[in-house]
C-alpha cells in the first residue's frame, strides 16, 4: 500500500516512507505542519517540534489511552491497556512510581557487565569473518537478552518474542485477526509465567509485580500482563532499532566511525546525537474533546500521531538537523518523548546503545554497507533496520 500525498494521506506503513521518511517530514514542516490521514479513522499528524511538545504536555486533551493507531479501532475501544504508557493521571502517576525503582540509574548500571558479555558472545560468532548482518546477527538479539533477564523469562524463547514484536508493531495495526492471535499467544505465555512466580517468586520484575500492592490492593492479572507486554514489546523493538540505525549511520559515514574509534570522550554526546537523528519511536494519542489545534478542527476520539523523529529533524529546533554532529552541544531531542510519559526505560536504552556500539567498534575492523540497496527498514510506529548487511575492511 502506497500513499500519494502525505499531507492528506499520511501512512507510516508505506515502504517508501519507512526507507526514507526525512524528506516527507521536511516537506510537511514547511508546507503542511499538521498532516491528516483517513486511513486510520481520521488520524492527525503534527510534525513540528513545538507542536509535538505542546501535544505531549497536554494529557487532558490528548489522552495516552491508545498509544498505537490501528485501521479498525483505538486500543481503548477493546480495553487493551499497557500501563503506564497507555494511562493518564492520576492512575499513570502512581503506576509509574511503582516501576521507577527498576529503571533508576543504579539498577540499570548494574546490568552493564551482563550486556557487555552478551554483546561479546554475539561478536564471537562473526567478528573474525568478512562481515555480518548488523540487524539480524547483532542488534535484534541484545535487548531480547536484557528484557528476558529483567522479566525472568527464558532467553531461549527469543524467536517467539521477536515474532510478537514484529506482529504487534508492523502487522497488527492493519489486520485485527493477526493482532488478536499474537495477543492471545502472549497472554497465554505470560499467564503461565505469572503462575510460576506466584508459586516460586524470584528477583525478576514479574515476581515483583505479582507481590506488589497498588493503592492498598494487589495488582490485577490484567495490570501485570499489561506491564509485561509493554516492557517486552517496547523494550525490545525500540532499542534494537536504535542500535541498528546507529550501525547503519556509522557504516555510511566512515569519518564518524573513525572519530568514535579514536576519540572515546565523544561517546556521551555521540549517543545523544545518534538518538536524536535516528530516534525510532512514534507514539499516538487520542483526542478527549473537540479542539482546534494548529488551525485544524480535531474531534473527540480522533487518533493523533506524535512524530518524535520528525521533531528531532525540525530545522527550527536544531541547526543543521540532518547532519549528525557527534559533539553537538545543545541537544534537547525527543527520542524518549517529553512530558509525563517520557520513556521510563531511557537509562536502559542509553546503556544498551552505548555498550552495543562500543563493543562492536572495539571488536571489528572498519565496516561499510555491503549493498546499500539491500538494507530494509521496519515500518509503522517504530523504525529501524530489518536487514543490515555489513562488510568488514580487512
Amino acid at each position: 500500500m502506497t500513499t500519494t500525498g502525505f499531507d492528506t494521506d499520511f501512512n507510516p506503513y508505506d515502504p517508501a516512507y519507512a526507507a526514507d521518511p526525512v524528506p516527507v517530514w521536511h516537506d510537511l514542516q514547511a508546507h503542511c505542519p499538521v498532516a491528516r490521514s483517513e486511513r486510520f479513522r481520521g488520524m492527525w499528524v503534527p510534525t513540528r517540534y513545538e507542536d509535538i511538545v505542546a501535544v505531549a504536555r497536554d494529557p487532558e486533551t490528548f489522552s495516552s489511552r491508545s498509544p498505537l493507531v490501528a485501521e479498525y479501532a483505538n486500543m481503548s475501544d477493546y480495553g487493551l491497556s499497557v500501563p503506564p504508557i497507555s494511562s493518564d493521571p492520576p492512575y499513570h502517576t502512581e503506576i509509574r512510581r511503582l516501576l521507577l525503582p527498576f529503571f533508576s540509574p543504579g539498577p540499570i548500571e548494574a546490568l552493564r557487565p551482563g550486556v557487555e558479555r552478551h554483546c561479546d558472545e554475539l561478536l564471537d560468532g562473526f567478528a573474525a569473518g568478512p562481515g555480518c548482518d548488523g540487524a539480524r546477527d547483532y542488534a535484534q538479539h541484545i535487548p531480547v537478552a536484557v528484557i528476558a533477564r529483567m522479566l525472568g523469562i527464558p532467553q531461549s524463547d527469543g524467536d517467539r518474542f521477536r515474532g510478537w514484536v514484529h506482529t504487534l508493531l508492523e502487522l497488527a495495526a492493519q489486520d485485527f485477526n493477526t493482532a488478536a492471535h499474537a495477543l492471545g499467544d502472549f497472554f497465554w505465555y505470560f499467564r503461565e509465567e505469572l503462575a510460576r512466580r506466584r508459586e516460586s517468586p524470584g528477583d525478576d520484575l514479574v515476581s515483583f509485580l505479582a507481590g506488589a500492592t497498588f493503592e492498598d490492593r494487589p495488582l490485577t492479572e490484567t495490570e501485570i500482563l499489561g506491564v509485561s507486554l509493554l516492557l517486552l514489546v517496547a523494550g525490545i523493538d525500540t532499542t534494537w532499532s536504535a542500535i541498528g540505525a546507529s550501525l547503519w549511520h556509522l557504516a555510511s559515514h566512515p569519518a564518524d566511525q573513525e572519530r568514535l574509534r579514536s576519540e572515546p570522550d565523544l561517546w556521551p554526546t555521540a549517543v545523544e546525537e545518534l538518538l536524536r537523528a535516528y530516534s525510532p519511536v512514534t507514539m499516538a494519542r487520542e483526542l478527549t474533546r473537540d479542539t482546534d489545534f494548529g488551525g485544524c478542527p480535531m474531534r473527540a476520539g480522533d487518533p493523533l500521531l506524535l512524530l518524535f523523529p520528525a521533531a528531532n529533524r525540525d530545522p527550527d529546533a536544531f541547526p543543521d538537523p540532518d547532519e549528525v554532529i557527534l559533539d553537538r552541544a545543545e541537544n534537547r531531542h525527543l527520542a524518549f518523548g517529553v512530558g509525563i510519559h517520557r520513556c521510563l526505560g531511557s537509562n536502559l536504552a542509553r546503556l544498551e546503545l552505548e555498550v552495543a556500539l562500543r563493543r562492536f567498534l572495539d571488536r571489528v575492523p572498519p565496516f561499510t554497507l555491503a549493498d546499500p540497496a539491500a538494507v530494509t527498514w521496519f515500518s509503522g510506529q517504530v523504525r529501524g533496520p530489518r536487514t543490515l548487511p555489513l562488510v568488514f575492511d580487512r
